[in-house]
């Protein structure tokens, strides 16, 4: 496979495989979450702004973690970063069991709330971990040049568990609800201590795996382990070079603003469905789950096809002008035409992650690690979007809060242009 093999040969498939399972994993954790946000807000009567802290708490971990988790793939590698993430995401999910118990005797479950909080910031730190470590990894499997191809295929599959977190979290959190029974809080226990105990077997085998740390020249080192800090840091250059980099400095900035209006956009669905679309709740999972993430599936799937024949900065330009336009009809128009909207949407958003990734760290001139730890920290706009548009939701409307992601798309298609620009 030409795209995990190395200029010498060496072949990265099998490591390429591995990791990219676990790009599923955390678009599972991810997906469920926008499920979670509108039943959490029915079970314990909370408004659009205090049911956003379900997002923040998740996506202000990577800010607090990104870093701490840098440090742990630059001492100890890649491998040492994957397992710290599975523990922590593991963990954090079956901690959901003793407190749904807890609530269940509760006279007032909202009082468990903040606990649920924090475990959804526990969730979003092994997430952290995960990231750093997996994003970059997959960039250098293989050829320089075929980095963005390589890392929408990977994506690829976090678009399946982004399917598949709607999907699942929808049967059990509005099951109750859709046979006319009230839901209760043992509903929301079940799918995580699942998931849990998924992601530490995962991690059990991962612990005896192998995966070969490798340059971004394509050549294998020995592990890390056992270097000491001085060493491996100085396989980087400074961190101020990265700064100088316009296209490292925008790249940062368009990945903030992309996971802000994909997360406001995740979060918003279900309350502007049932607003705009005489949707109830379980409805709205259903066409979040097959229809919008199956796009956005489908759609990396296709861009990553696309990016053999049309520059990925292009591609990039093309699928922020739709995005972009999907965001005009949902503000000002409601009803199914809003719905073919959040299709266009989901399937220009498809490809960004990714490919603003991986052309961020074109500018970061040999620092990859670090360089994603910065990038990473960057998903902590993912806790800014859902309060600023719960806000607008309670003093304006649901459809006028989609202004903000609109917004986003636009300054993304300014640095797809710029870097094209640079490019010729």
């Amino acid at each position: 496979m030409k795209l995990t093999t190395a200029r010498d040969g060496h072949s990265y498939l099998v490591p390429f495989l591995l990791v990219t399972s676990l790009f599923f994993m955390w678009g599972f954790a991810h997906a469920i979450l926008e499920v979670l946000n509108p039943h959490l807000k029915n079970l314990l009567g909370l408004n659009h702004t205090n049911a956003a802290w379900v997002q923040v708490a998740t996506y202000a971990a990577y800010f607090l973690m990104a870093i701490p988790a840098g440090k742990i793939i630059q001492r100890w590698g890649y491998r040492s970063g994957v397992l710290t993430g599975l523990v922590l995401y593991g963990t954090g999910a079956l901690l959901f069991l003793p407190i749904c118990l807890l609530g269940a005797n509760a006279d007032n479950p909202a009082i468990l709330y903040p606990a649920f909080i924090a475990l959804l910031f526990i969730i979003g730190c092994g997430l952290t971990c995960l990231e750093t470590s997996a994003n970059p990894y997959v960039t250098v499997l293989g050829p320089k040049s075929s980095a963005e191809q390589r890392i929408n295929l990977a994506q690829s599959l976090n678009g399946l568990g982004w399917i598949c977190g709607p999907l699942v979290g929808g049967l059990f959190f509005f099951g109750d609800e859709a046979e006319g029974q009230m839901p209760s809080i043992a509903s929301v226990a079940t799918p995580y201590v699942i998931v849990g105990v998924f992601v530490l077997l995962a991690a059990l085998g991962f612990k005896y795996s192998k995966l070969p740390e490798v340059e971004e020249e394509g050549k294998e080192f020995e592990s890390m382990e056992g270097a000491g800090p001085d060493e491996t840091f100085s396989l980087q250059p400074p961190t101020s070079t990265l700064f100088r980099s316009r296209i490292f400095v925008f790249g940062v900035i368009s990945l903030f603003l992309y996971v802000a209006a994909q997360t406001g956009v995740n979060s918003n669905f279900v309350a502007y469905m049932g607003d705009n679309a005489d949707m109830t709740r379980a409805e709205a999972s259903l066409w979040l789950s097959f229809g919008g993430m199956g796009l956005f599936f489908v759609g990396r799937l296709v861009g990553s096809w696309l990016m053999g024949f049309v520059r990925a900065d292009r591609l990039l330009l093309l699928y922020a002008l739709g995005a972009t336009v999907g965001s005009l009809v949902i503000v000002f128009f409601g009803g199914r035409l809003s719905i073919g909207a959040f299709f266009l949407v989901y399937l220009c958003e498809s490809i960004m992650f990714p490919t603003i990734f991986s052309l961020a760290l074109r500018g970061a001139e040999g620092n990859t690690k670090r360089a994603s730890s910065y990038l990473i920290m960057t998903i902590v706009g993912g806790a800014v979007a859902p309060p600023l548009m719960g806000c607008i939701a309670d003093t304006s409307s649901i459809a006028m809060a989609f202004l903000v992601p609109m917004v986003c798309y636009v300054f993304i298609g300014v640095y797809a242009r710029m870097f094209s620009k640079k490019q010729l």
